[in-house]
């Protein structure tokens, strides 16, 4: 064999930092010795894997094909060597998620997978659907569970669980003791809402399809949180998924606005590369998440 694995996990590690200095850091290498395994395999092959730009690295037409079987490959080869060392735990598993997600679901199942799991790690970010799809590609996390709908060639998205989202306003508002919100109401209403790029805000402008040019969106904001502050203090009405509500309803300080005639349910995904090694740890959460 004309490569060695550690000259594939310095080519993957650049790739994913499109830096030799962090790549580097990440597998406690100095800079000269990422360098010349870099320099190395590329001679070996006579190939050119990355583009030098200023002090960037970004991958070639060729590394970026190359790429996606080299990450399974020291996947694999990480998964074999836990076996051949009687590791029986399902090793690290990084997980992405979507604030409503990460915020509200994640912890008790991180919590079910840790104990199924003895001895194994496991890492959560959370941050919105367009970056999580981008980590996933990126190899920077392993699963997303995500809110917003995907359409791209390298990833892999299946259907999760179903939600909704639910329109709520503040008990003191004018709207909050009506028996339904007409869109005449929706209209003339204040908005508080999440940034676009986040699957709740694609969801919501589904819903209000036909009225969108009409609604007044007086906040936009990157957290369920502030969002329901926002609307506690009666600047608005807000729109997040009802699981994220369920404390405030039954505290009574934040209520519910019944929207007849629009559509707010949804579904959440599962979010994998389409050329990514499934690992027992990959396999065995998104089992869990399933049965949950």
């Amino acid at each position: 064999m004309r490569f060695s694995l550690r000259q594939l996990e310095v080519f993957t590690a650049v790739a994913r930092s499109e830096s030799v200095s962090r790549a580097a850091g990440e597998l406690a290498m100095s800079q000269s010795a990422v360098s010349g395994s870099l320099a190395e395999l590329e001679r070996q092959f006579a190939v050119r894997l990355f583009e030098r730009i200023g002090k960037r690295l970004q991958l070639s037409e060729l590394g970026r094909s190359l790429r996606p079987r080299a990450e399974a490959l020291c996947a694999q080869a990480r998964e074999l060597e836990r076996g051949f060392s009687g590791e029986h735990d399902a090793g690290q598993l990084r997980v992405g998620a979507t604030l409503s997600i990460g915020n509200y679901l994640c912890a008790p199942l991180m919590a079910r997978y840790m104990r199924e799991h003895p001895g194994s790690k496991v890492t959560l970010h959370v941050a919105n659907t367009a970056e999580i799809a981008w980590r996933v590609k990126n190899y920077e996390i392993d699963v997303g569970l995500v809110e917003g709908e995907l359409v791209d060639p390298e990833l892999e998205v299946t259907r999760w669980r179903r939600d909704e989202l639910c329109v709520f306003a503040s008990p003191q508002h004018p709207l909050a003791s009506r028996k339904h919100l007409s869109d005449a109401d929706l209209k003339g209403a204040a908005w508080i809402l999440r940034e676009h790029g986040s699957g709740t805000r694609q969801t919501f402008e589904h819903a209000m399809r036909g009225l969108l040019p009409e609604l007044h969106v007086a906040l936009e904001l990157e957290h369920t949180e502030a969002i329901k502050s926002a609307v506690k203090a009666g600047l608005g009405l807000g729109c997040v998924s009802r699981v994220t509500l369920v404390d405030a309803f039954k505290h009574k300080s934040l209520v519910a606005c019944h929207v007849p005639d629009r559509d707010f349910r949804r579904y959440f995904f599962f979010v994998v590369h389409k050329q990514k090694f499934k690992s027992r740890a990959l396999t065995s959460f998104i089992e869990l998440c399933r049965s949950e």
